[in-house]
């Protein structure tokens, strides 16, 4: 049967407001002829040796788990998870120990490009999408939302736009069997430029992470700074975004991919 891939990840590149300025990575390219000389030395021979003078490309990198398109683990969220399910809850599952299952699964895209920025999702705005795209939520589908932000990855304005996923919302998908959801903005939760202006208005500080807290109640994964969404259907594709395996971590990059068939 035909197939064919979607990249559905953001590049990891400096220079570029793909994150707050405390947060963002660094990378130092190194080209074969700059390799050159160590390598000659190593082995006492000149570096006309080598041939044409070159060694390796090498990059030295110097990042977070959270740079880049990642899968965050429910340890991000919160020290333990799943009090929803079991008394007292238990410790959250790092990244090294979210199920492999979770992360390749039938996926379904939420479009929500038309919200405004810092606007936060609820049940109803799920709901209704749902029943646009006439798609029922199944236990273990990748939920990805399609936001403004995702035609704006590396411009300035980039980490205060797109909506956000309240914990309400978040929580009616995890109540539907959903474990793994992402988004192409920063963040799963609204952007803080947006949500420091309402806990200032409000006084609620329950607003502060909403979504990413559903986790406290029922253990989930979510994906954050995805790219290309707008390339995909509502819905007949598969998710492929195994994390790398970094022990004890909160989060793992991975290349994330949509996998459609037919």
């Amino acid at each position: 049967m035909a197939r064919r891939l979607i990249d559905i990840s953001s590049p990891l590149q400096a220079g570029i407001a793909s994150d707050p300025p405390h947060m963002l990575p660094e990378i130092e390219y190194v080209d074969h002829h700059q390799s050159a000389p160590a390598m000659a030395a190593f082995f006492d021979v000149p570096i006309s040796a080598l041939p044409d003078g070159e060694y390796a490309a090498v990059e030295r990198v110097r990042i977070s788990t959270h740079n880049g398109t990642h899968l965050d683990a429910p340890y991000h969220y919160f020290s333990t998870m799943n009090h929803a399910l079991k008394p007292g809850g238990e410790p959250s599952w790092r990244i090294d120990e979210v199920p492999l299952d979770w992360c390749y699964q039938p996926g379904v895209k939420l479009d929500f490009r038309h919200l405004p920025d810092g606007y936060v999702a609820t049940p109803g705005d799920v709901q209704g999408e749902l029943k646009r795209i006439g798609h029922t939520l199944a236990p273990l589908e990748i939920v990805v939302v399609n936001t403004a932000a995702g035609a704006k990855y590396g411009a300035p304005d980039y980490v205060d736009s797109g909506c956000g996923m309240g914990k309400a919302a978040t929580m009616w998908m995890l109540e539907q069997g959903v474990r793994l959801v992402g988004t192409d903005a920063w963040s799963w939760d609204a952007p803080f430029s947006h949500t420091k202006k309402r806990v200032a208005e409000t006084g609620n500080v329950g607003l502060i992470w909403e979504g990413h807290r559903a986790g406290r109640e029922i253990g989930y994964s979510h994906l954050e700074k995805l790219g290309n969404l707008a390339a995909l259907p509502a819905d007949g594709f598969e998710v492929i975004c195994f994390p790398v395996k970094i022990h004890r971590g909160s989060a793992g990059w991975t290349r994330a991919v949509a996998v459609l068939k037919g």
